[in-house]
């Protein structure tokens, strides 16, 4: 086991490892390293659900306003979209 690592232990069901498998597989990797990711991926999603942001009432009249009157469609708002986000990457 690399330096620093830790190791994680879970139960499961024989088709839910078998699902598992046939995906990493498929994807070319261990079953550890899929379920690592996907975990964590999880993890991230569930997290950046979860953050508050606090603003004073000016700054979220602005932010209202912004979103009341929304940009116009344009190539590079078009390219931004399509952008992943870095925690995709």
């Amino acid at each position: 086991m690399p330096k620093g690592s830790v190791s994680i232990n879970i139960r499961a069901k024989a088709g839910q490892r078998d699902l598992i498998d046939q995906a990493a597989e498929r994807l070319g990797r261990s079953r550890s390293d899929f379920m690592l990711e996907a975990a964590c991926n999880k993890a991230e999603d569930v997290l950046l659900d979860q953050a508050f942001f606090s603003v004073d009432a000016i700054t979220f009249e602005k932010l209202q306003a912004l979103l009341d009157k929304p940009l116009p469609t344009t190539d590079k708002l078009r390219r931004l979209l399509k952008t992943k986000a870095p925690w995709d990457k």
